[in-house]
């Protein structure tokens, strides 16, 4: 029989080892590191007839059978599509896939919305998913957040039950790039600034992967307030428009927009008040339309969207908030991973701030950054790989609060504790600006470590 080489042991590898092997296929998952987690993962897959093979790096030499032997490479999102020895592979004509299209291949029976986006695109993910389930429309929810896809494709061809009506997938470029047969039902796109520059080496080439998707959407949904999409208005077809202002010039009219009254309002009249969704920050109010215009394509009448947005909770790490020290609210914005989500996160939070930020370092435009942090921020406190070049920075900037550096999350809640009694702050928010990857597995590992830190320090109201 011939072999399917997974390449990776995260999220996507371990959903589609499992449904390929549940499938009759012969499966080999390969991945480089080595760690008791792994360990652990790897267990339960060889328990179930899947060879794990740990701490071999992605090379030539890890595939030792001949190339008619096998059937077809996996990579996972964090395996780039041009690494050098995938494309050896391909030249010699073996068959290299993305996790995110064999997810696709089972299931595209069922229409997807996929999501995309720079930032914001997981909020919209949730929003949307929550507001179908309170519509009494089945959907799973799935890709870049939460299940990968393909466990969604695995538990959806195990189950029972009818299959959901829709399918909700957060998509990244590294999927995107990857995945060039995933032709949505709907596209979202929340919005495009520089960002994984280090693996798509140009903004354009970013720019360029993100919009193939929107291509090949049957029904397209844009933000005008992004000012990349509006200066690049048409590249990718012909869709609907939001905006958080009307907009209407003679070259551009919104289909969806709040108007001065503060009223979600579309060319039938107003539908409701933006107000209904309980979450702080013009960047909310994009994504609110956004959603509400895919809910409206959906079927869903604007009065069910808007007791559906009555009762939304938010998102983890995603501007969370977790309660106040005093009067003081703590935020977990642990999933601002670059520049501009935390800059969006800051600017919606109540001034002075005391700012909690560092991690593995992005590429990316850093002045809107240092911008909102001079007008919103008092206090400083960086930690982990990139703490010394943000202090720089920082310190070159005209930001004249405390600015400190430490080695861990723990020392920065430590610090920041004990700097609220000092300046008078309104709100401490983790924003870190920075990947996780140099100390913590993911973003949401860095957010609940967080949590977890400040949780003795809340109100008891708030536990």
């Amino acid at each position: 029989m011939a072999i399917t080489y997974v390449i990776g042991l995260g999220r996507s590898g371990l959903g589609v080892s499992r449904l390929l092997q549940e499938k009759g296929k012969k499966v080999i998952v390969i991945e480089s590191r080595v760690n008791d987690e792994l360990i652990a993962l790897s267990k339960g897959l060889i328990e179930n007839g899947i060879e794990v093979k740990l701490g071999v790096p992605l090379s030539i030499d890890a595939f030792p059978c001949q190339n008619k032997d096998i059937e077809e490479i996996i990579i996972s999102p964090g395996i780039a599509w041009d690494d050098k020895t995938l494309i050896k592979l391909r030249d010699r004509g073996v068959k290299v896939v993305s996790e995110i299209s064999i997810a696709w291949q089972n299931l595209n029976h069922i229409p997807w919305i996929a999501v995309t986006g720079t930032n914001g695109k997981t909020t919209v993910s949730y929003l949307l998913h929550h507001i179908l389930k309170q519509n009494g429309i089945s959907s799973s929810m799935g890709g870049n957040v939460g299940l990968a896809a393909s466990e969604v494709a695995r538990q959806i061809a195990s189950s029972h039950e009818k299959p959901p009506k829709w399918l909700i997938m957060e998509i990244s470029s590294y999927q995107i790039e990857a995945g060039g047969d995933i032709t949505p039902k709907i596209g979202i796109w929340t919005n495009l600034t520089p960002d994984h520059l280090e693996r798509h080496k140009s903004l354009e080439n970013y720019r360029n992967i993100k919009g193939s998707l929107l291509r090949r959407s049957e029904f397209r949904i844009f933000n005008y307030d992004d000012h990349d999409s509006k200066e690049n208005k048409g590249k990718w077809g012909e869709g609907i428009w939001v905006s958080i202002k009307e907009n209407v010039s003679q070259n551009h009219i919104n289909d969806l927009w709040i108007n001065s009254q503060g009223i979600v309002t579309s060319a039938n009249g107003e539908l409701f008040e933006a107000c209904v969704l309980d979450m702080p920050g013009n960047h909310n109010l994009q994504n609110l339309l956004l959603v509400t215009a895919a809910a409206l394509k959906v079927g869903i009448k604007a009065k069910d969207i808007e007791a559906s947005l009555k009762t939304f909770k938010g998102v983890p790490h995603r501007l969370e908030k977790l309660g106040r020290i005093g009067s003081i609210e703590v935020f977990n914005d642990s999933k601002a991973t670059n520049y501009d989500a935390s800059s969006m996160g800051l600017d919606a939070v109540d001034a002075p701030i005391i700012l909690i930020a560092g991690g593995q370092l992005k590429k990316g435009s850093v002045s809107k950054w240092l911008k909102t942090i001079e007008k919103k921020v008092c206090g400083i406190i960086l930690f982990g790989e990139g703490a010394i070049y943000l202090k720089k920075i920082i310190g070159e900037s005209k930001f004249k609060g405390e600015l400190l550096c430490c080695e861990n999350m723990k020392n920065a809640v430590e610090i920041a504790i004990d700097l609220k009694g000092k300046i008078n702050a309104r709100a401490i928010v983790l924003s870190p600006a920075c990947a996780s990857f140099d100390q913590y597995k993911d973003f949401e590992e860095r957010g609940n470590h967080f949590r977890h830190l400040i949780n003795p320090f809340l109100s008891e109201s708030d536990k």
